[in-house]
């Protein structure tokens, strides 16, 4: 069963008074599933990043999120391929709840992308939500997806950007964060990847860097009593000889001498 929020119901339900302070609040909200309640230690991130992910930004993704088990953070994102779907998937694993902003209604004939209907059926049995200001069988458009963005950002405090090309809607809704006077944090990457060139814009108008959990914990205002060289870095799924290439690989090496 949806429920259905007016905007007048927003400043009296916790988790949704934050899209008071946006510009085109939405009229209504339905919802499918729990919306949490939102307490003085409650963070909120939303996680966006690029469709076209590669392997180091699904294991940043990952680990990012892992690192805030146990703490009362909720995870919100799109549910698109993606970036999107694995912050989704990490917040589940790693028990945190979490929140699908939709382009579209919350029937299941019309859940998009449709290879997410399993994840999106996961999240509400899990305890998160799915929201939508469409009527319930509204199929997504073109314009649905800047529309949804907006209130993904507008319920959050900070917005995690995860790999993203220089023009993308990733940064598109990165700069709503900046709009909505949300706090926006960036993963670097290699310079010459080119999902890293958003990011790194990002951090050279200031946005704060991220490069392991401790620095997330740190932005969000986590207190963390955990051993901070457990943290240093953002750990690898690699064996013995891979770390030894990763290692001799602090500058370019030619074949011959990696052999």
């Amino acid at each position: 069963m949806y429920t259905l929020y007016k905007q007048s119901a927003f400043k009296h339900t916790s988790f949704l008074e934050a899209l008071l302070e946006i510009p085109n609040i939405p009229e209504q909200l339905y919802v499918l599933g729990d919306l949490p309640t939102i307490t003085e230690h409650t963070k909120v991130l939303t996680v966006v990043g690029s469709r076209k992910y590669t392997s180091y930004g699904k294991e940043v993704c990952q680990k990012l999120i892992a690192g805030l088990a146990g703490t009362d953070t909720i995870i919100v994102s799109g549910l698109a391929l993606g970036i999107d779907g694995i912050a989704h998937k990490a917040a589940l694993d790693a028990g945190l709840r979490t929140i699908a902003v939709m382009p579209c209604g919350l029937s299941g004939s019309v859940i998009y992308p449709r290879a997410h209907a399993g994840l999106a059926r996961e999240i509400v049995e899990r305890g998160g939500a799915l929201v939508s200001e469409y009527e319930p069988d509204y199929k997504s458009q073109i314009y649905t997806f800047p529309a949804r963005n907006r209130i993904a950002v507008g319920l959050c405090r900070a917005v995690l950007v995860i790999e993203a090309e220089e023009k993308s809607g990733t940064l598109i809704t990165s700069r709503l964060a900046t709009d909505y006077n949300r706090d926006v944090f960036a993963v670097p990457g290699s310079i010459f990847a080119t999902g890293s060139a958003g990011p790194h814009m990002l951090i050279k108008l200031g946005a704060t860097p991220i490069t392991c959990t401790n620095d997330l914990r740190e932005a969000l205002g986590l207190v963390d009593n955990r051993d901070s060289t457990e943290q240093s870095e953002l750990p690898l799924d690699i064996g013995d000889v891979e770390k030894k290439l990763l290692d001799m690989l602090y500058e370019p090496k030619s074949k011959d001498v990696l052999l």
